[in-house]
């Protein structure tokens, strides 16, 4: 890609792994891995030049990523399954909707780019069935609710993963539905993968400096990551389509 303000090029790269890659139908768990440039939606305007750390609009699902990554031999699904890390998800400056220069989601629209063409060819190409994305999945005052898009997308998604957090007794998961969220649950939708956004979005300190690791919390990790997990050892009949 380019940088919207200098012009130079960025080289981006998404990072894929994969747990029984032999296995045609799959589904596909992501995170962006990259960072704002700057934390240029912080109150205090001196701030919108510093380091932008990230730790829970990016670095969340990382790590939560990671940690699913220990479990997934652990786990009897009938499932290939996928971790992205998604690169360029928001290479962008400015603050507001009509003050902002760059792109979003360039890394997921390359990963869906790259799917449709491979289903178009000739030769064998994994089947995805389901898709989850984890973004800011760390505030210590965790509210899941049920994002909008998700909701017209793949409800029958949303339904499955609030069914086990149900049974899991996971509070953070709401039963209402939110907000509408652009991300990069999105891309993939639109090339035939039903994918959903794990996000909560009223995180005081998103895009500011004070995105750091003491605002976090490693109990709303756990929670969210033993709902995902759960979700993965379903049987595969569970989530036909």
């Amino acid at each position: 890609a380019r940088d919207p303000r200098s012009g130079k090029k960025v080289d981006m790269v998404n990072l894929v792994g994969s747990w029984n890659p032999d296995r045609h139908n799959r589904v596909v768990i992501g995170a962006h891995y990259d960072t704002r440039p700057f934390p240029d939606e912080d109150p205090d305007p001196s701030q919108r030049k510093a380091p932008f750390i990230g730790a829970n609009d990016g670095a969340s699902g990382v790590a939560l990523l990671m940690e699913i990554a220990h479990h997934m031999n652990e786990l009897s699904t009938g499932w290939g399954g996928d971790l992205v890390l998604f690169d360029g998800e928001e290479l962008v400056y400015g603050s507001g909707p009509y003050n902002q220069e760059g792109e979003y989601f360039l890394g997921s629209k390359e990963f869906a780019r790259r799917y449709a063409r491979d289903a178009r060819s000739s030769r064998p190409s994994p089947k995805y069935h389901a898709g989850i994305v984890l973004d800011m999945v760390a505030d210590k005052d965790l509210a899941i609710e049920k994002e909008e898009n998700s909701m017209m997308l793949a409800p029958s998604l949303v339904r499955e993963v609030w069914d086990v957090a149900r049974q899991l007794d996971a509070k953070a998961f709401r039963p209402n539905v939110g907000r509408s969220v652009l991300d990069d649950h999105l891309p993939l939708n639109n090339v035939g993968i039903p994918t959903i956004d794990i996000i909560d979005f009223d995180y005081p300190h998103w895009h500011t400096a004070k995105d750091v690791p003491e605002n976090c919390s490693g109990a709303s990790l756990e929670q969210v990551g033993k709902v995902v997990t759960a979700w993965l050892a379903q049987p595969p009949s569970r989530r036909s389509r």
